[in-house]
């Protein structure tokens, strides 16, 4: 289809030149897990609403690419089973370790999303969170998420890519202008084209991860492929350029 092609080639333009790469002391595309602890409570949002409202009593759900799992665990207690896929085994080590702390039935499942479908189970509703601008082949993607869930989908993305926040800092330090696509309402187009008639609603979220400012200069200078003698760089960057406290959201559901 004509959007997905448009899809992965806007996401393609999200690469690094291959000369920002080769002077990287370490890949860029990184996902600490201190980004992704379930906090001891979790805020209500429209995506917790709208996968919370669609599990029936004693029912289960699928968190794909499920980092802490915050998305699953959301919908404790409605939910009394969670499954969690994730290609990071320390996510998935957080996952179990939340499950076990609430007393919940859980399984967890390694590897990448779609290539292990065969190997997870269905569930009531299944969530999908913050990935999907990691996915370029999104078609098999999003039907794997369609077949799994018995009632609904519910998928969280930023309205812009991830690292769009990142846009005036890789100016700074590469002269290197980022992208503006793909957003929401193209992937809205897709499931349309593909015969699945999706809702949206757009909120804003309030960025309260509880890391220090030296794991912040860090895991920036990572992003930025810049070694490790620019530390101080990228404080001072940080220290006069005041970082967003506000993350532009979307929700978008669909019912079986």
């Amino acid at each position: 289809m004509d959007t997905a092609k448009n899809w992965a080639t806007a996401l393609s333009q999200w690469g690094l030149p291959q000369e920002i790469l080769d002077q990287a002391e370490q890949s860029p595309w990184i996902h600490p897990p201190a980004l992704f602890t379930v906090p001891d409570e979790i805020p209500v949002s429209p995506s917790h609403t709208k996968a919370t409202e669609a599990v029936p009593p004693n029912g289960s759900v699928l968190d794909i690419g499920c980092g802490g799992g915050i998305a699953a665990f959301a919908c404790i207690p409605t939910a009394e089973t969670v499954y969690g896929v994730d290609h990071q085994p320390e996510m998935l080590e957080l996952f179990a370790a939340q499950a076990e702390k609430l007393h919940v039935k859980h399984a967890q499942f390694l590897g990448d999303w779609p290539d292990i479908q065969d190997a997870v189970p269905t569930a009531d509703v299944v969530t999908c969170h913050h990935v999907v601008y990691n996915v370029s082949d999104i078609e098999p993607f999003l039907t794997a998420l369609n077949s799994h869930a018995n009632k609904r989908v519910v998928i969280e993305m930023p309205q812009e890519h991830p690292l769009a926040s990142m846009r005036a800092a890789w100016k700074y330090f590469w002269n290197l202008d980022r992208p503006t696509q793909p957003t929401p309402s193209m992937l809205l187009e897709i499931l349309s084209e593909m015969g699945i008639n999706a809702n949206i609603e757009y909120w804003d979220s309030t960025l309260g991860r509880d890391i220090s400012n030296k794991q912040a200069v860090e895991f920036m200078r990572i992003r930025l492929c810049l070694p490790k003698s620019r530390l101080a760089d990228v404080e001072s960057y940080l220290a006069k350029n005041n970082q967003p406290v506000v993350r532009k959201v979307a929700t978008i559901w669909w019912d079986k």
